[in-house]
């Protein structure tokens, strides 16, 4: 864990007269559910004040506050487990388990996690930040309840999105709920939006998943007649879920997917109906067996804004509360650096056009990569193919073995689901797959579950696989360029979050030697080994170091596999000091192969300093911050240069 100053909470967003009230759920429990629209309400207006200040997911969190109301009312949290998928609709969770007073930290370094996090609360089952896996880890503690002999029962819900659901972990949960005796309880919040619009069959199974009120009236009378009258049992379930589904059938003229798996169905119901929700969630808590409970809900709800645009209020930044006027940065009409997304988009639509066997992949991030510039001209060289990585990636192995050219662009945590597939179904068939790495690196306040750390390390262990880290945003364009014209062999990019350095950035492609990297400055005193766009830090530090009257040579290796062993060789020889500077762990990535690489030809004397992410799982705070707590800033670079020099010096 990187150590970090603590920062306390300057200023708190008004809370209203009951949210001010609530410490605990236990203090929420003690209203009566005729105030819970109140508390609902003042959450709103909490968040709405709050985030328009200090940025964070918008549209996720003000669509599950009835929700949120709901399960700390209905359940004994703590005691009972509430397992949130992804976190993006947390907020609400945090300001009632007694975090009010310090959102205004919320994704700062020192303050709050933006995601739910067990080291934070006791009321934080279980880590969130990726898709799908709050069904199987809440089933874990589901069985767990029951090997521990727990009494009284304690229940266990998960709470996952119409997109989360459609991932293969999510189903792999559902599969092993329906044949593993447990209690688990499933929310089903479909809002009908991921952060870009749903894709997918089983989107559009549930958007039909529908029963008349009649229906649901019905049922509900039933069950509470069945359960006056002493006849809902373990031994009678079976009837009882019989009817169910016989019913749900002969009204809805549709067999529902969940109880074809014996998963009891609820649903669906208005997610934003706090009273509904409440009872609801009291008829069906004690039932034994896995249920799943369907709500439909609105991204953004209580916000004009967001519910008209959910997909730009996912996190829109700082915005005016009264207006909905998201706030910008002033045009001062000078060109500037642009995203390094938005160099991969234009970029892959200039190559698309050419070469019509040039597809784009990608799963769920069609804005977030800038897939969507392609999209947009050319659809039908695009799939979006959902939260789904695994498929992403041996989706894109079966296009290559037929001589489609497929770019994959996922961020660089969500890829290492993809893992096992990339091993499996591309690199052994040695299929020229093209990996776009995003969100390389540090990527800032998402924090620990969403740094791009580890891609280097383990893509350095796969056979054959080609990786690749530009400095600036031509050498992308060249990188993509190059990718386009192989036959052979995957290939991986690798990208940071946010913008460039360079404003004129859109010049000629131009092939690139794979395994040749550059020397970017001549010194004798003390070398600096680099890949990726953490050049510019080191650069930055090789220019302070020589105002000192310190040579520091700077060379960037641009492929951190293979190796440009001619490169090596020449550092090797200067017989000075070694730096080599990532952003990636410091396990495995640029600074390993180089040690390796010395070790392997017999340059073990080699004074090797490798710097980069820690040992460690790296906090939230601004890149700079974080930059700076890692050692990977100009200064921290220049302050180690001078502490190995000033040690040499000393046993000399």
């Amino acid at each position: 864990m990187v150590e970090k100053p603590i920062q306390t909470n300057d200023s708190t967003s008004s809370a209203g007269t009951l949210l001010a009230s609530i410490n605990s759920p236990a203090d929420l429990r003690r209203l009566s559910v005729a105030q819970l629209p109140e508390v609902c309400a003042d959450i709103r207006a909490f968040l709405i004040d709050s985030l328009s200040r200090n940025p964070g997911h918008f549209a996720s969190s003000m669509g599950a506050v009835e929700l949120t109301v709901a399960l700390h009312y209905v359940f004994n949290t703590p005691y009972d487990r509430i397992v949130w998928d992804v976190g993006h609709q947390a907020y609400g969770h945090k300001l009632l388990t007694g975090r009010r007073e310090r959102f205004a930290t919320n994704r700062t370094l020192g303050g709050l996690s933006g995601f739910p996090n067990p080291a934070e609360s006791e009321y934080d089952t279980f880590t969130a930040g990726h898709a799908s896996n709050s069904i199987s880890a809440a089933l874990g503690m589901a069985v767990a309840t029951e090997i521990n002999h727990e009494e009284p029962r304690r229940n266990v819900v998960a709470v996952i999105g119409d997109a989360s659901i459609s991932g293969g972990l999510a189903f792999e949960g559902i599969n092993n709920a329906a044949n593993t005796p447990n209690n688990l309880l499933i929310i089903l919040n479909d809002n009908n939006m991921s952060i870009d619009p749903n894709t997918g069959s089983l989107h559009s199974y549930l958007a039909h998943i529908t029963t008349s009120k009649g229906y649901n009236d019905l049922r509900y009378s039933l069950f509470r007649l069945f359960r006056k009258l002493h006849l809902v049992s373990d031994q009678r379930k079976g009837a009882i879920l019989r009817l169910n589904n016989s019913l749900k059938s002969f009204l809805s003229r549709e067999q529902n997917i969940f109880e074809g798996l014996n998963i009891r169905y609820f649903g669906p119901i208005d997610g934003h109906d706090v009273g509904t929700l409440v009872k609801v969630l009291h008829d069906i808590k004690d039932m034994k067996g896995p249920r799943i409970l369907h709500i439909k809900t609105k991204k953004g709800k209580g916000y004009a804004p967001a519910e008209k645009d959910p997909s730009t209020w996912h996190a829109p930044g700082r915005f005016n509360p009264a207006t909905g006027e998201i706030v910008k940065a002033p045009d001062d009409g000078k060109p500037h650096p642009v995203k390094y997304q938005e160099v991969f988009g234009k970029t892959l639509l200039e190559l698309a056009r050419e070469d019509k066997k040039i597809v784009g992949i990608t799963a769920a991030m069609l804005s977030g990569t800038s897939m969507s510039i392609v999209k947009d001209e050319l659809p039908a060289q695009v799939f979006d193919v959902g939260i789904s990585e695994e498929h992403a990636v041996t989706f894109a192995g079966g296009l290559a073995k037929e001589g489609v050219k497929p770019f994959v662009a996922i961020y660089s945590s969500f890829l290492q689901r993809g893992f096992d597939e990339m091993i499996h179904d591309v690199a052994i068939q040695n299929l020229p797959v093209t990996f776009c790495i995003d969100r390389a690196g540090i990527v800032g306040e998402d924090g620990v579950t969403h740094h791009g750390a580890f891609d280097m390390a383990y893509l350095r262990t796969i056979p054959g696989m080609i990786i690749a880290a530009p400095r600036d945003e031509r050498m992308l364009r060249n990188l993509m360029y190059t990718a386009a014209h192989r036959t052979a062999s995957p290939m991986a990019i690798r990208y940071p979050r946010g913008k460039g350095n360079e404003a004129d950035w859109h010049t000629p492609m131009r092939l690139v030697e794979i395994g040749k990297g550059e020397r970017l400055t001549a010194g004798t005193d003390i070398a600096f080994i680099s890949t990726g766009t953490i050049a510019a830090e080191v650069a930055e530090a090789v220019g302070k170091l020589r105002e000192e009257g310190i040579s520091a040579a700077h060379y960037d290796m641009t492929f951190v596999k293979p190796l440009d062993s001619g490169l090596l060789r020449e550092v090797a020889a200067m017989g000075c000091p070694i730096v080599t500077v990532e952003d990636g762990t410091v396990n495995g990535g640029l600074g390993t192969a180089v040690t390796d690489w010395m070790a392997e030809h017999g340059y073990s004397g080699a004074e090797i300093t490798k710097t980069g992410m820690p040992d460690g799982f790296v906090e939230h705070g601004t890149v700079a911050q974080l930059k700076a707590l890692c050692g990977m800033d100009a200064a921290s670079i220049a302050k180690c240069a001078r502490r190995i020099l000033a040690t040499q010096s000393k046993t000399l």
